[in-house]
This record gives C-alpha cells, structure tokens and sequence, in this order.
C-alpha cells in the first residue's frame, strides 16, 4: 500500500544519559519523519544503546504513526510540546511552505504545499520542534469538514408510524364492531 513510495529522513540523532551509581549510561535517540510527499507523514522517536537500532526503530515507529493531509491546513491550528509552541495557518495556493527548516521538512513529507507557520520556545530542541509540528497536523484532524459528512437517514418517530392506528376511534363504536363480527 505505501510501503514502497515513503521516503524516510532522520531529522535528529542525539545523546541521552542516565545518572547511575557506576557513572553515566549514554543512549542514542533518533528522531526520523517518513513520507511519500503526497499527503501522508509519519513521525518517530527511539532511544536505543547503538544509533542504528535507534534509528530502525524511529523508522517502524514513523511507519506506524503515518497520518495523511491535503494540500493546506483546514484552519488555524497550534501544536505543542514542551516550551515549543508551533502554529500553522492556510495559506492560499502558490504561497508554498513558509517556515523553519524543521517544520518545512515535516510538512514537506506530508505533502502539504501551502501554510503560513510560526514557532515560540526554544525551537534549538530540535526533538520538541518536530513534536510539535507533528501534534499541529494531527489536531487537523478533529474537524469534520463537508466531506466527511455522513447522509443521514431519519426513521419515523412511533406517532408518525403508527398514525394509521392511532387515528382510529376508540371506545363503544369499536366494541359494537366487535359484537357484530363475532354474531356473524
């Protein structure tokens, strides 16, 4: 299905450390974003004892977590993580993707070809800056736009389908109905 058209990119790879009793114990962290530059993007992030198991599994991670989207943002939309706070606003066809070198990348392997952007916080944490573009696209997807509008079918209410049956009279005309038929 897309397995062959998406393109991976590691954004980042960086050493984490853990203070133990026998000294420091450093991981590698990768960050890698995966697309096909045509609607679908997906972000990953492992941390691993070698950069290589990182970063395959930053990959499956990315290939798991693909979401797709059309050529701009819906509306305005603001994503965060940390103390980055990323916002993105439709822009109209031909403006193309104005923003930083981290953001443009994701929004490049999503397919996104027009969006206005703008970034608060310590963007140089380059893992907070990617979150926070990607949590942007994944709000996106909380709006149900006239396209994914279901038809609604509306099933009679009792009194209108039994209208029929209600309408009728009740009281001494239908018992005498009932004694004629029942003498015939």
């Amino acid at each position: 299905m897309l397995g062959p058209q998406l393109k991976d990119e590691v954004m980042k790879i960086m050493p984490v450390q853990k203070q133990t009793r026998a000294g420091q114990r450093t991981r590698f962290k990768a960050f890698v974003v995966v697309g096909d530059n045509n609607g679908h993007v997906g972000l990953g992030v492992k941390c691993s004892k070698e950069v290589a198991t990182a970063i395959r599994g930053a990959i499956i991670l990315a290939k798991l977590s693909v979401i797709g989207k059309p050529h701009t943002v819906p509306c305005k939309v603001t994503g965060k993580c940390g103390s980055v706070t990323v916002r993105m606003v439709p822009a109209p066809r031909g403006a193309g993707i104005v923003a930083a070198r981290v953001p443009k990348k994701v929004l490049q392997f999503a397919g996104i070809e027009d969006v206005f952007t703008s970034s608060r916080g310590s963007t140089k944490t380059l893992g907070n800056f990617v979150k926070a573009t990607f949590d942007c696209l994944m709000k996106t997807y909380g709006f149900l736009t006239p396209d994914l509008w279901k038809e609604t079918r509306f099933s009679k209410a009792p009194f209108q389908e039994f209208t029929d049956l209600l309408a009728k009279p009740v009281g001494k005309a239908l018992i005498a109905e009932d004694v004629e038929r029942s003498e015939s």
